[in-house]
């Protein structure tokens, strides 16, 4: 987290308010969140399915990054109050609207950095 006093949260906070681009990529994140939003939309919605598909990511960082998907209105959590407890994660309309984005992201990955495809599906 940056001080919010910082001349770089400063510029962070004006490009997002500027740049629809820079706005779209800080919702989708850097690292995890494009990887997290992808298995949710291919059906990996329960926090296990969800770390063992995406295997280097902590607990910590999973459960950090899934609040603030749902946080920004991508993701919905789902408790069903069940004993042992079960949550499930969804997109929401504005979630999947992100479906053929990261679609062609992971195909243009695939496409310009030798990714295997059996690997990444």
């Amino acid at each position: 987290m940056r001080k919010e006093t910082s001349t770089n949260f400063a510029n962070e906070r004006t490009l997002k308010d500027e740049c629809p681009f820079i706005f779209a990529i800080s919702l989708m994140g850097k690292r995890w969140k494009p990887a997290i939003l992808w298995k949710i939309s291919q059906g990996q919605n329960r926090f296990g399915q969800l770390k063992r598909a995406i295997r280097p990511i902590s607990e910590k960082m999973l459960a950090r990054h899934l609040r603030e998907l749902e946080r920004d209105g991508l993701v919905v959590r789902r408790d069903f109050a069940e004993l042992p407890p079960r949550v499930e994660y969804y997109l929401t309309k504005r979630g999947d609207a992100l479906k053929p984005i990261l679609s062609q992201l992971k195909n243009w990955s695939e496409e310009n950095a030798g990714f295997n495809r059996r690997t990444t599906q």
